[in-house]
């Protein structure tokens, strides 16, 4: 799941579990009876995924999942592997079938996919498809060409230097102005290039190496392209210096810098930004938003720094590295070797699922009427919407009864719970791609894809807000909320088991749809989405003591998450991940509410020996059985917002006093420690 923070989606963390006590956790109580009521299966829960020998006092998590950790394999061509993945496994297969058959229509989809897929012609055309764009990065003769050259290039989606979007102004949200922030490596973070830790300085040699290697597969001499790849490096260093860590972007406040076009030329003065506006056919953008500051007032520097020559080399290596997926196989497979050095991947993913992720990039809506056609039967979209308003209800339960919460406070956050738009399933309005395709010419429909992308995104500058617009596909498995729209969005394919089945039990879809519909909701009052209004607007709605109370319970969440070790000597960022744990703990507490109250006078279901509560915690826990390969593991405690898995079920659960009362824990276990860190 993910809160606002540019762009970025669902990452999940590795797992690896924390130590753990020693001695029994639980009480002398009879173990729950796989033969006692209704199968598991029945309810929508998997017996085969449990490891009843685990104690689920001790490491919940296990007791949950070890039956699936223990027989499920990372598939080669994968770095990580969970639930979600075999929802996305399955969607997948049936995305292809559906495009396998649009393809032989006049379909834009279909026939996207269909060139992407025609691999003879790729390898005839070769690298001539690229080449206009590796002639524009390469006619540098000057400094102030940088500003042209970088405007054509940036039109066509290359990440160079910085990067716009347009987004709703923080203070103004019914207004979309343009945000400029931070961009242009090719490794995942900044730390890749100032960390002295020897893993990143492996990372590095790997790097340049690889630089060198694709410049050599355009045809550059050996010599010259280890000056290039050196040339590139040192370039992309001294961006990473200008760049903010991952924690300082988690700061929101510190994303909005408003400035106008003067004050932003004479923040830079040897950067033409009306040559750069004009060239991007964006002269109508006037008010803008720097993410980070610093970069911006480093351009002067930045310019002035590097010769021509390692301008040309790092210009031409952007389009090089962003392009390089979609040239002959011999550029693939040189892509894949890094991305196996840093990820641990074993095997390339087969073309098919490449041309599908692809597909879907460049013409989302497209692909995305395709599947809720079939994917998305018209009881699931009623059933979630049920679960939405449980859930809220749930919430504005709660927040009248907080005793930390001045009135006024409450009022407010009543206020913003009031006014969350829910949107379910697929767009009201699908997206036109007034562009052709062109069937023996992969390239050239990625750039044309690119273009109208870039020129989509720039026209809603200094335009109103649309609140209904879908930040991602109805395909993709993922869900999210957006604090300056003030709307939580659950796509169809999220939909579907383990998640959400009409077959399944109430407990079941409500420890697993229901989190995830909970944890969406707590995101507009996490450390982030806390600072924004009812309306959207960031501005602060607390009283001063609630405030600081609050602060108070963001850091028992943050010291909680540190204590948790993900590898030998690898932690948990408990401020990185905090917006997102902080989500997983409200989450799971408002679905529970919201189960109990559906559930409320019916006759108790036992499945397996489980009970009801019990069912509902397995199937928290169920929902996030997950593996991941040590390298991706060390990359996302860089980068990503989210905790591991393992983390992410254990840490809530022991937020919860019900689930230790569930399964009778003793006090001071793992699962049920003497100090709770609760914030919603």
């Amino acid at each position: 799941m993910r809160s606002f923070n540019g762009k970025a989606l669902l990452g999940i963390g590795a797992l690896f579990l924390v130590g753990s006590s020693c001695g029994n956790g639980s009480t002398d109580i009879k173990k729950p009876d796989p033969n006692s009521g209704v199968p598991l299966e029945n309810v929508g829960l998997s017996e085969s995924s449990l490891d009843r020998s685990a104690d689920p006092c001790v490491d919940f998590y296990k007791y949950a999942c070890g039956g699936w950790l223990k027989n499920t394999q990372i598939p080669g061509d994968q770095s990580r592997w969970g639930r979600f993945s075999e929802i996305q496994k399955r969607n997948e297969t049936e995305l292809k079938r559906m495009l396998d058959e649009a393809a032989k229509t006049d379909n834009k989809a279909g026939k996207y996919y269909a060139s992407c897929m025609d691999e003879a012609a790729i390898e005839k055309t070769g690298e001539a498809a690229v080449k206009p764009y590796l002639m524009s990065a390469s006619s540098l003769a000057s400094k102030a060409d940088l500003v042209k050259i970088m405007a054509n290039l940036h039109g066509y989606g290359f990440d160079i230097v910085f990067g716009m979007e347009v987004e709703s102004d923080f203070k103004d949200p019914n207004l979309n102005i343009t945000y400029v922030g931070q961009g242009g490596l090719g490794l995942p973070d900044r730390d890749y290039y100032t960390s002295d830790k020897d893993r990143m300085k492996k990372v590095r040699v790997e790097y340049v190496a690889h630089v060198q290697r694709m410049f050599q597969l355009i045809g550059v001499a050996e010599a010259d392209a280890k000056i290039a790849a050196a040339n590139v490096v040192k370039v992309e260093t001294a961006i990473a210096k200008l760049h903010k860590t991952r924690v300082e972007l988690h700061n929101i406040k510190g994303l909005y810098n408003p400035v106008d076009r003067a004050k932003l030329a004479a923040m830079s003065k040897s950067f033409d930004w009306n040559a750069y506006f004009k060239g991007m056919h964006a002269d109508h953008v006037k008010q803008l938003s720097l993410s980070t500051p610093k970069l911006v007032e480093g351009l002067d520097g930045l310019i002035a720094g590097h010769e021509l020559v390692a301008w040309k080399a790092y210009m031409q290596w952007r389009v090089l590295d962003s392009a390089g997926m979609s040239l002959p196989k011999k550029f693939v497979d040189e892509k894949f070797k890094m991305l196996q050095a840093l990820t641990g991947q074993k095997e390339m993913k087969p073309r098919w699922k490449r041309c599908i992720a692809a597909t879907t990039g460049a013409v989302r809506d497209e692909v995305a009427k395709l599947f809720v056609k079939t994917m998305f039967p018209g009881e699931s979209k009623k059933a979630a919407e049920g679960l939405v308003h449980a859930i809220s209800n749930a919430f504005a339960a709660n927040v009248s009864g907080y005793d930390w919460m001045e009135d006024k406070t409450k009022a407010k956050a009543l206020e913003k719970r009031k006014m969350m738009a829910y949107l379910i399933g697929y767009p009201n309005k699908w997206r036109d791609y007034n562009f052709a395709i062109d069937p023996g010419n992969y390239i050239e429909n990625m750039m044309k894809a690119r273009k109208a992308s870039h020129t989509f995104e720039l026209n809603k500058a200094g335009k109103v807000m649309d609140r209904e617009e879908w930040g991602m596909s109805a395909s993709t498995v993922n869900a999210y909320y957006h604090p300056l729209k003030n709307h939580m969005v659950y796509p169809a394919a999220i939909l579907q088991p383990p998640f959400y089945s009409v077959k399944a039990g109430v407990a079941v879809n409500l420890g697993s749809m229901g989190m995830i519909v909970g944890h969406e909701l707590t995101h507009g009052f996490d450390d982030q989405g806390s600072q924004f209004s009812a309306s959207g607007k960031l501005e602060n709605w607390w009283q001063k003591s609630d405030a600081k109370k609050f602060n108070a319970k963001k850091q028992c969440v943050i010291d909680q998450y540190n204590n948790y070790e993900i590898l030998p000597g690898l932690k948990v960022n408990g401020k990185l991940t905090l917006g997102e744990n902080i989500a997983d703990l409200g989450g799971v507490k408002l679905a529970l509410q919201a189960y109990r109250k559906l559930r409320a006078g019916q006759k108790p279901v036992v499945a397996g020996g489980f009970t009801e509560d019990q069912q509902f915690f397995l199937s928290v826990g169920q929902a996030w059985c997950y593996k991941g390969r040590d390298k991706r593991t060390r990359m996302l405690q860089k980068t990503d917002p989210h905790s591991p898995p393992n983390f992410r079920v254990n840490g809530s659960l022991q937020s919860i006093p019900d689930f230790a009362k569930a399964f009778s824990c003793k006090k001071a276990t793992p699962m049920n420690p003497a100090k709770r860190c609760t914030v919603w």
